[in-house]
């Protein structure tokens, strides 16, 4: 197998490893590939070479080559799909492969849509206009006008008009909390959250020496009378929530409950970060936090949770006048957002694909919320949630033994808070079957 040792392709570098393997040859390509899984040169999602292409590179037969690729199936290596070719499968992806996911919130994969092939062609349409140099320099801290125009556009259905200068452009939500809370309190600081709340905001605020106070909760997330006794006792500097598909509850605020939070917040003089992972996804959004009140909410908006969470991109809109001191907090702690992918993000919403995945998105998403309401009848979510919470339910070894990944109430509740619950994510398996054994499993454990 000489043949491999000149070979220009990248990707088909690991069958240099058939020198150094007895046996057959399409063994020796079977296991070449599991080593170069096992040792991290070829990661799940990876394509492979066609296997003609293996066949002409190695200077072996066709069906030798189709041989090994079917012992590399057979061994739970790789998967095909006609038109697209052969990638290295995920070892999560079904049950019999390791644990189920149920624990990373993640979008799952847009119906209809090839987002690898999407991704090659806007990459490669960006490189054949940009200069690389340029494209791989150091870039504004807050993105530039494009990216900012961009999130605008990409906002409004929530925010309605927004001026581009009140956008700062973040590589992810979680760099966008972690800038806002240095950039707006100091340690000793008190910050109200709901009860249950995003881990990374409470680790965030560990780090920062500021004391989080979990704020009570019912079915459409903060209750507004709380709040208020919580705001005259405790004074907190911010008070930050998740309207829409809160996590971990998956509660939704309504448009009045959004009215009375704002209202609370605003008469108190008390600032708002809006952390609108989701409110994207419902297929008619709810006005955001920050349309209510333009000049006390910071809003935070990612592409993570409706697009795809590689992107690493966030949009934060900034009350008037404020974004600029924002920005220069932010560059303390990521100097500028990715640019290709900040540059493939302002793309994909220029030309409507971005649109188009979303759309692809909340259409599976919706498929999965109404297979968890038909095998979990007791969980909380709205139609188009990417999770649902089991209140009351507990993760435990019995749950492990099932080969099923979860998260528990403990990762996300505010200091003094008690209460169990589990989250459970909808999209990270990558088939909706194995998401459907998994929640089948998970009932037989939690029912009474």
């Amino acid at each position: 197998m000489e043949a491999t040792r000149g070979s220009p392709n990248p990707a088909a570098a690991w069958l240099r490893r058939t020198d150094a393997l007895p046996g057959p040859a399409y063994r020796r390509i079977a296991e070449a590939l599991e080593q170069a899984v096992a040792e991290g040169e070829l990661q799940p999602g990876d394509q492979i070479p066609a296997q003609r292409e293996v066949a002409r590179l190695v200077g072996i037969d066709f069906t030798t080559v189709t041989r090994a690729y079917a012992l590399a199936r057979e061994r739970g290596l790789i998967e095909g799909t006609t038109g697209r070719g052969t990638f290295i499968r995920s070892r999560t992806e079904e049950g019999d492969a390791g644990l189920v996911d149920l624990s990373m919130n993640l979008p799952p994969p847009p119906v209809g849509l090839n987002l690898g092939a999407l991704l090659r062609e806007t990459t490669g349409a960006i490189l054949a206009r940009t200069d690389p140099a340029t494209l791989m320099a150091y870039h504004p801290g807050a993105g530039s006008l494009a990216q900012r125009t961009a999130g605008a556009a990409w906002l409004a259905p929530g925010l309605g008009e927004v001026d581009p200068a009140r956008i700062v452009v973040a590589s992810g939500a979680q760099t966008a909390l972690s800038a806002l809370l240095d950039h707006l309190t100091a340690p000793g600081d008190v910050i109200l959250a709901e009860a249950f709340a995003y881990p990374g905001l409470l680790a965030t605020a560990v780090r920062r020496g500021v004391t989080v106070v979990g704020c009570p909760m019912d079915d459409q997330g903060l209750e507004p009378e709380a709040l208020a006794r919580l705001i005259a006792e405790h004074h907190p500097r911010l008070l930050c929530c998740t309207p829409t598909f809160q996590n971990p509850t998956a509660a939704t605020m309504s448009l009045a409950r959004r009215e009375a939070v704002v209202g609370v917040a605003r008469a108190a003089g008390v600032t708002i970060i809006e952390d609108d992972a989701y409110g994207l996804l419902p297929a008619a959004p709810l006005p955001a936090l920050a349309s209510l009140w333009p000049e006390g909410v910071f809003h935070v908006a990612t592409t993570a949770k409706t697009l795809s969470p590689g992107l690493r991109v966030a949009y934060v809109v900034a009350p008037p006048g404020r974004a600029e001191g924002f920005a220069s907090a932010l560059h303390a702690i990521a100097q500028m957002p990715p640019p290709l992918m900040a540059a493939v993000t302002t793309s994909w919403i220029r030309e409507g694909v971005a649109g188009r995945v979303l759309a692809g998105v909340r259409a599976e998403a919706t498929a999965r919320r109404a297979l968890a309401a038909e095998l979990l009848p007791t969980a909380v979510g709205g139609p188009e949630s990417l999770h649902v919470w089991l209140p009351g339910a507990k993760a435990d070894e019995a749950a492990r033994r099932q080969g099923l990944a979860l998260v528990g109430a403990e990762a996300f509740r505010a200091p003094g808070v008690a209460g169990e619950g589990l989250r459970i994510s909808l999209g990270a398996t990558a088939k909706r079957q194995t998401l459907a054994r998994a929640l089948s499993a998970l009932r037989s454990l939690v029912s009474p």
